[in-house]
């Protein structure tokens, strides 16, 4: 019997089998199922999970795994039903309903044995097949060869284990990260032969890609949804993504006057630091000012005061100050988290109202943030979610705030009890997907959507429509490829596979702990990195004291200033870009495949990236380096610097610092605006 569908390429259809099924796409199988190889497994566990200021140690004791290995397949007029057994004797344990139309495949949830909270699937693979995706990935841009835990969390510091620096962090603080540790995980894939394969669930998950023949997906819960959709390219899957997801806004006009510069110490710090930048030929944008409200001082480093409201003792006169650099063409921007320090009044005001979660003992839950306690708004509770929209518009947007930071989202306990009544292991990975809808309603709301920003780090299923802008998370200030400055490229490469196009960094990292210092060198090959993304933003770090700043020297100002013209100039070319994201989902910063697909090697390049179809970027992310080796799909390719034509292949292209690797197609449309780019000093 065939179950549905024509053997019609770049079609998805299905077969019956002896004793199963096959689903095809492009001909190509995705999902097979007979006895001797079930499609789906499932079973029950046991789990602890622990956490340390957001770092999470997760263990699970698997007590049961079955194979389900026979299938029921009815077809009532159309409507096909799949109902998995142990065995033909036994009862049903997992029943789907199945619908299909010529690009998607959806396997929907019908009925679940209360004996079963773990599920595998296993999807076909070819051992030749690439995979992307799972979110923000920093350490592997093609995740064929590992699996991929998918719980937001800290990323950890060092993220490789078999670094000192990650030793030491793990050793002293229970901090040392791995490389698949990641602020927003997501349970969807995208796979070299152009579909995508999305679960509908928000408990933790495992996408295991080691097998040459099998995908092996986990999840520690029975999913809503499986879904599989494909397009002919990748440009039209990643459209199709975020048709699904939803698609980010295009930033506000005056993004594009320059870099926001992150400044802490008050206003008269602010105001001096602004004329030395612009006497120096900076284009700014606006200054971020993360301590807006205040700060502390921890053993990390300089710390916030987690109480939302502008500290006229920290920052005198800002009130009118911010609306004298607004005249200017510089915007203010702040910062905001989801929780609320035992100090202020906020967390007095949300505390006495019920807004905040609970203890199992019906106590209000109290965060360890390292030396500080603070207590979790509850968005579960819409009262609670609609106090904080207000306090978003009244303390930041009403008094003249077009920005900030919204941070963390990804520390939300397994233990706490939410007004919800819904299990905190389930809405852990919900919760930045969440705080980010808080924000966008708050800015809606106030009616600022296309003229206010902010960007988060933490994320999840559906974060594409909420978050205006991602950024990288806390990078350390070192060359390390799994956190340096070579990391935020896969993070842009795979968040902008799953839908979140508008990508940055903290320009020279943020992470200096355990002898790590940042170096002039590596700050300016970051704003070198930096000019060639929708966004550019520097951070002081952790600890300012100890890493080089961008006006520590002239050197150092006179190069960022050449870095935000370069920047300032191609604003007509990046906007074309975030508009296409907005309209379209496809990323401002691409995978050389994305307009390469028959280049075999560019499916396995991380570490450059297609800036829109015209631009090619190679950014130099190792210390002392005045040359690079770049890989170039065939083309025709203008070195900018240079001007020396190159048809493809791989090349050694002369990298002083000031001249970023950069290649533009000589046949672009905008040859004439990157001809401008060349000639900046």
């Amino acid at each position: 019997m065939i179950i549905a569908g024509l053997e019609t390429f770049y079609k998805m259809h299905v077969k019956s089998t002896i004793d199963g099924f096959e689903v095809l796409w492009n001909d190509q199988p995705i999902l097979k199922h007979s006895s001797a190889t079930p499609l789906i497994y499932v079973g029950y566990g046991e789990e602890t999970i622990d956490m340390y200021r957001g770092n999470f140690d997760i263990r699970d004791y698997v007590i049961e795994r079955t194979p389900l290995r026979y299938v029921e397949v009815e077809d009532n007029d159309g409507q096909i039903t799949l109902s998995f057994k142990k065995s033909k004797e036994e009862e049903t344990l997992l029943k789907f309903s199945l619908s299909m139309t010529d690009n998607e495949l959806k396997l929907t949830t019908d009925f679940a044995s209360d004996s079963i909270n773990r599920f595998w699937l296993r999807v076909h693979a070819d051992q030749n097949e690439k995979v992307y995706g799972c979110g923000e990935q920093l350490s592997h841009f093609n995740m064929r060869g590992k699996n991929f835990p998918l719980w937001t969390s800290e990323p950890g510091v060092g993220r490789n284990k078999n670094t000192y620096v990650t030793w030491q962090a793990d050793v002293k603080d229970k901090a040392g990260g791995d490389y698949y540790h990641t602020n927003f995980p997501q349970p969807t894939y995208v796979s070299s032969e152009k579909y995508y394969c999305h679960i509908e669930t928000t408990a933790y998950a495992d996408f295991d890609f080691r097998n040459p023949t099998f995908h092996e997906l986990h999840v520690w819960d029975v999913p809503a949804e499986i879904i599989f959709e494909g397009a002919p390219t990748f440009l039209e899957l990643v459209e199709k993504i975020t048709a699904r997801f939803g698609r980010q806004p295009e930033l506000p006009e005056w993004t594009y006057n320059g870099i926001w510069l992150g400044i802490q110490g008050g206003t008269e710090v602010v105001e001096k630091k602004i004329d030395k930048a612009i006497e120096s030929g900076v284009k700014i944008g606006g200054v971020w000012c993360q301590d807006w409200q205040g700060k502390r001082i921890t053993s990390f480093g300089k710390r916030l005061m987690w109480n939302w409201r502008w500290n006229p003792e920290e920052y005198p006169n800002l009130d009118t100050k911010i609306h004298e650099w607004k005249e200017k063409g510089i915007r203010f921007l702040g910062y905001i988290n989801p929780y609320v320090a035992v100090e202020g009044d906020l967390f007095q005001h949300a505390n006495e109202k019920g807004y905040l979660a609970k203890t199992v003992e019906g106590d209000t839950y109290l965060v360890d943030f390292g030396e500080f306690y603070c207590g979790v708004v509850d968005f579960t509770n819409p009262v609670a979610a609609g106090w904080y929209r207000s306090v978003i518009k009244e303390n930041m947007i009403d008094f003249g705030i077009d920005g900030w930071m919204a941070d963390f989202g990804e520390y939300l306990p397994t233990d706490v009890v939410l007004h919800n009544g819904v299990d905190a292991k389930i809405m852990h990975n919900a919760w930045p997907t969440m705080w980010a809808k808080v924000n966008y309603e708050a800015v809606e709301e106030a009616g600022k959507l296309g003229e206010v920003v902010y960007f988060m780090r933490a994320g999840y299923t559906g974060i594409q429509k909420y978050c205006t802008l991602l950024w990288g998370g806390d990078q350390s200030v070192d060359w390390t490829l799994d956190d340096g400055l070579a990391s935020v490229i896969p993070a842009a490469l795979s968040s902008g596979m799953v839908g979140c196009g508008l990508h940055h960094s903290d320009i020279g990292g943020y992470t200096s702990l355990h002898g790590n210092k940042r170096s002039k060198e590596l700050l300016m090959r970051w704003a070198e990195m930096g000019a060639f993304t929708p966004v550019m933003r520097t951070h002081e770090g952790n600890r300012p004291y100890d890493c080089f700043q961008y006006d520590d020297d002239q050197e150092s100002l006179d190069h960022l200033a050449k870095m935000t013209n370069i920047y300032v100039t191609l604003a007509p070319y990046t906007k074309s870009l975030v508009k296409e994201n907005a309209e379209k989902g496809i990323p401002v910063q691409r995978p050389l495949f994305m307009h390469y697909e028959q280049d075999e090697a560019s499916y396995h390049i991380q570490y450059e990236y297609l800036y829109g179809q015209d631009v090619l970027v190679a950014p130099v992310h190792q210390e002392g380096q005045t040359e690079w080796e770049v890989y170039l799909p065939e083309d025709v390719w203008v070195h900018l610097w240079s001007g020396e034509v190159y048809t493809g292949g791989t090349v050694s292209v002369d990298a002083p610092l000031g001249c970023p690797p950069v290649f533009y197609r000589k046949s672009s449309e905008w040859k004439s605006l990157f001809e401008q780019v060349s000639t900046i000093k």
